[in-house]
């Protein structure tokens, strides 16, 4: 697949918690500035996904922090940084999101009552529902597909990036050249057992940051496809990750 290499690059390159030189107070200052646009970027992916459970500006702050983290672990900023940056300021703010308990209870319930609606259409028909189907089968609406779609991804992003962690993290150390030539492999493994679309749509979201409206409006498909296609991607890289 054309999109495995350079996804799997990015995410390969730079992670471990390397035992970094320090650096300043004002070389931290001026990279917090230089990588605030990132922090805004995945501020705006999750903002759609959680629907105002945590104001825009903390969720900003928490990722800012979570940059900050990111800085003294990696030390002096590399063309690397930026991948490993992202996945650290992704799951600060996952983190919080989690320990609020964001999706109130009445949420959660209506999610997995949907979530085993879908299941029981999936068994009836033999095959995945596609939107519409789903729609007609659930007998919701449009909107509360959607709310469906975002939820599940929401579950799903935050489990992925823990296991994308466990896979790149290092105990104390950064990774040496074997290792990190096997996390790279391992990820392009995960990467190349996509279709090319779920590929382009892991790469946009991961790689560009763009939100699933950009990647719909890039793709020409509705948010909900994307929201499913990058689903249906994750979990085939989590089976093949912790396998």
């Amino acid at each position: 697949m054309a999109y495995a290499e350079p996804i799997a690059e990015a995410y390969s390159e730079g992670y471990g918690e390397a035992l970094a030189p320090s650096l300043s107070p004002a070389e931290e200052g001026k990279h917090l500035l230089a990588y605030a646009p990132l922090v805004k970027r995945i501020v705006r992916q999750l903002n759609s996904q959680v629907a105002g459970a945590i104001d825009r500006d903390d969720m900003e702050q928490i990722g800012l922090m979570g940059l900050l983290e990111a800085l003294r672990r990696y030390g002096q900023p590399d063309a690397a940084f930026g991948s490993y940056a992202s996945l650290r300021v992704r799951g600060a703010i996952l983190d919080e999101l989690r320990r609020q308990d964001w999706r109130p209870r009445a949420v959660r319930q209506h999610s997995h009552k949907l979530r085993d609606a879908v299941r029981e259409l999936t068994r009836k028909l033999g095959r995945e529902p596609n939107e519409q189907e789903t729609i007609a089968g659930l007998g919701i609406t449009a909107d509360e597909y959607m709310a469906y779609q975002l939820d599940e991804n929401a579950e799903l992003i935050a489990s992925f990036d823990e296991v994308l962690h466990d896979v790149t993290a290092n105990q104390g150390s950064a990774p040496g050249p074997e290792e990190a030539l096997m996390i790279r492999r391992s990820l392009e493994q995960a990467l190349n057992g996509l279709s090319e679309r779920e590929q382009r749509v892991v790469q946009m979201y991961y790689e560009f940051e763009l939100s699933y409206k950009e990647i719909a409006a890039v793709l020409d498909l509705t948010d909900a496809r994307v929201c499913q296609l990058n689903k249906a991607a994750l979990g085939k890289m989590k089976a093949v990750l912790t396998s």
